[in-house]
């Protein structure tokens, strides 16, 4: 069976080439042409000697996920649908805005966390994903996208927020991050890559040493009690420890804030209470809150948070001296936008029978009603 050199990061592409008896340079060699020129015909490397492309021919590949669809929406997101095997698909998100192309990258089929308002969720967990099928959805959307007029690619930045939870894929993830890096493959700067956890707080510090970018944490909630029942992983990791484990981060972190999402749930985390209770939580980790409006899937059992109250929820964040943004709702006419990513996978969980029963939950209790 030929091995896909697309699972490997310089380190292990180096090791593989000693293996078969080959210079480090060699894998330098092969790495930038796969990554950097996109590359995928050993015989087109035209640096690499005849002998160790027919070499390479026998016992390698570069073989990124076949792509079932590609769909692009009227505000110009566009999406990857990805074939990773056994009935199962993944999604990756391409959303331009100005000069910064974003790329929404999976690292699950599916997602075992079961947040309460999230699609991808209701699927329940299929596997993780190898890191080819995590490096293969950027190798794919480049040459997809090609590049801008000036020659420079048009994808700028990358996030780990598509489906599944990334920290829970550490050993797939982690090379996957090194080659968006490497200036032989990708070349991006730590700030412009972000990684999006719920909250597995020991990897959190794990990543701060073996490779710190860009850190997100899906907060959406500010008391234990809300977030208990909104974001299952907070029974097992409160917010005292998550907020401890974020100010741990910062000390390796390319950027000087951690970003906090908070998705925007009609009457369940959007009150005037809700927010100062926010402003207390955050109060000792330097910070950008990122505002979220829900999108609907089918029986969710929420609604999205009207725009005049997430106009005031921001407000009185603001006046308590934070950094908040509210965040555009990109490509939902292509089931798209943030929360609305399911692919295609087997669903194993049970919420699909829940989601029938609206939830509606109070801040002063943390009891559902």
């Amino acid at each position: 069976m030929r091995v896909n050199l697309l699972d490997f990061d310089a380190e292990g592409l180096t090791d593989w080439f000693a293996q078969q008896g080959e210079k480090p340079f060699r894998a330098r060699q092969v790495l930038r042409w796969m990554h950097h020129f996109g590359e995928g015909d050993f015989n087109a490397m035209s640096d690499v000697a005849k002998s160790l492309r027919a070499k390479l021919g026998d016992m390698a590949t570069v073989s990124p996920a076949p792509t079932l669809s590609d769909k692009l929406s009227e505000d110009g997101t566009r999406k990857f649908l990805f074939d990773v095997g056994n009935g199962n698909a993944i999604e990756t998100v391409f959303i331009p805005e100005g000069e910064r192309g974003t790329l929404c990258i999976s690292s699950q089929a599916g997602c075992a966390l079961d947040c309460a308002f999230c699609s991808t969720g209701r699927q329940g967990f299929n596997r993780n994903l190898t890191t080819a099928e995590i490096i293969g959805q950027l190798w794919q959307a480049n040459q997809a996208l090609g590049h801008d007029p000036q020659g420079e690619r048009i994808i700028s930045n990358v996030v780990m927020m598509g489906m599944g939870e990334p920290l829970t894929n550490f050993d797939n993830l982690i090379p996957a991050l090194r080659l968006m890096l490497d200036d032989n493959a990708y070349g991006l700067s730590r700030r412009r890559v972000t990684v999006s956890t719920s909250g597995i707080v020991p990897a959190m510090d794990r990543l701060a040493e073996a490779c710190p970018v860009a850190l997100a944490v899906s907060l959406h909630a500010p008391t234990d009690g809300l977030r208990d029942k909104l974001v299952p992983i907070n029974r097992k990791y409160p917010l005292a420890e998550l907020m401890a484990a974020c100010q741990r981060y910062l000390r390796h972190a390319p950027r000087d804030f951690i970003t906090f999402e908070y998705v925007m749930l009609d009457g369940v985390n959007d009150g005037d209470a809700d927010a100062r209770a926010l402003l207390h939580l955050v109060r000792d980790v330097p910070c950008k809150l990122n505002l979220i409006p829900f999108n609907a899937f089918p029986n969710s059992g929420f609604r999205r948070t009207p725009a005049d109250r997430i106009r005031r929820f921001a407000s009185l964040l603001i006046e308590g001296g934070l950094v908040v943004t509210t965040r555009k709702t990109r490509g939902d006419d292509i089931d798209a936008a943030c929360g609305q990513l399911a692919g295609q996978v087997l669903d194993k969980s049970r919420r699909v029978q829940r989601a029938a029963i609206p939830i509606h939950i109070s801040l002063a209790s943390g009891v559902a009603r």
